[in-house]
């Protein structure tokens, strides 16, 4: 029997106490431990303070941010029977000029088919009109508000399943990027969480430059990868934008020598998809289904700041990508034996270009 290789997903598993599966953020955006992992070499590890990041990056750098904000997309009501139902919004229905129809996913499933109707408050209810794909609906808002205000006064913040509890205010601000602008996310780009205007101004004073991109997270990132072949898994689409500042951003950094640092797996993946043939990144806006796993490795991005992921998911299969299959797993199981916290409201790493 061989050993694994990180050509199938059952490589990918790893046990994790359930005590270091992080369920609230630290104290302090910054506050979070920070793993330094060489992409390649024999440097050892390193175990660093988030706040210290500042270190690692050289005057001419760039950090890639995904500025998507997250919408409080969970709608929590009933049916007319006074039954508990939910209406978790995706994003606004393709082909329609209704702003108030979006692709949702709905509980219970079986029940509310079209026609039905869920009552979330005086002011805002849900009509089932028809299915979507991946098992879900098409619904209207019905209400005088606006989608904005709607979601604002109705919405809950969309917390991944593995934490084990109903969102609370303090995930209003938590669970969002300082950065985030344009709305459009079911999930948060994690890694970015731990960044402060603070550290941000600090890293500008060192002379690293900032692009912003946009790839709002969909809700596959919470979807298991259900084969063992990753080439036989149908990645979710994902819409993204480039703009042409960052783009030259980017460009020029890399033509003078700097290196671009990625903050999380969003962006590693929106630069991937924009870049052509040359090794330049496009501006533009598409959707992509890039599924970045060894033996292929990136070709804009250095260095990426992320945090720990699941088993078996595509994102820890990205991070092989970048530092190889043997020396990701070997990293994760030492994060584990230090402690560190997982997942969104967990700890950070950084692979070092």
């Amino acid at each position: 029997m061989r050993s694994p290789d990180g050509s199938l997903v059952s490589d990918y598993e790893y046990e994790i106490p359930d005590e270091l599966i992080a369920r609230y953020p630290a104290p302090r955006r910054d506050g979070s431990r920070l793993f330094v992992l060489p992409r390649t070499g024999s440097a050892p590890s390193r175990h660093l303070g988030f706040a210290d990041i500042v270190e690692l990056f050289h005057p001419g750098d760039v950090l890639v941010v995904n500025e998507s904000k997250v919408l409080p997309a969970r709608l929590v009501g009933h049916k007319p029977t006074g039954a508990r139902a939910e209406v978790f919004l995706m994003r606004p229905a393709p082909g329609s000029d209704d702003p108030l129809v979006w692709e949702a996913l709905v509980r219970p499933g079986g029940k509310l088919k079209p026609g039905r109707e869920v009552i979330i408050g005086e002011d805002l209810s849900v009509e089932i009109l028809g299915g979507a794909p991946g098992g879900g609906r098409t619904v209207r808002l019905v209400t005088d508000l606006t989608v904005d205000e709607a979601l604002d006064r109705h919405g809950h913040m969309p917390l991944p399943p593995y934490m084990g509890r109903e969102d609370e205010p303090l995930d209003r601000e938590r669970y969002q990027t300082v950065y985030a602008r344009t709305a459009g996310s079911v999930a948060a780009p994690t890694a970015g969480l731990h960044f402060t205007p603070e550290l941000l101004d600090s890293l500008t004073e060192r002379g690293v430059m900032r692009a912003e991109v946009i790839l709002h997270v969909g809700i596959g990132t919470f979807r298991p990868v259900e084969t063992n072949d990753p080439a036989e898994h149908e990645m979710h689409h994902e819409r993204y934008a480039v703009t042409s500042e960052a783009a030259s951003i980017v460009n020029d950094a890399k033509r003078a020598g700097g290196r671009v640092w990625a903050v999380g797996t969003t962006a590693v993946r929106t630069l991937e998809s924009a870049v052509n043939e040359a090794g330049e990144v496009v501006a533009g806006s598409d959707t992509t289904n890039l599924f970045l796993r060894p033996p292929a490795g990136p070709r804009v991005v250095d260095g990426l700041l992320t945090n720990f992921h699941l088993p078996r998911s595509t994102l820890l299969m990205l991070v092989s990508a970048f530092a190889g299959y043997d020396r990701t797993m070997s990293a994760y199981h030492e994060a584990i034996a230090e402690g560190y916290r997982f997942y969104s409201y967990g700890d950070a790493m950084a692979l070092l270009p």
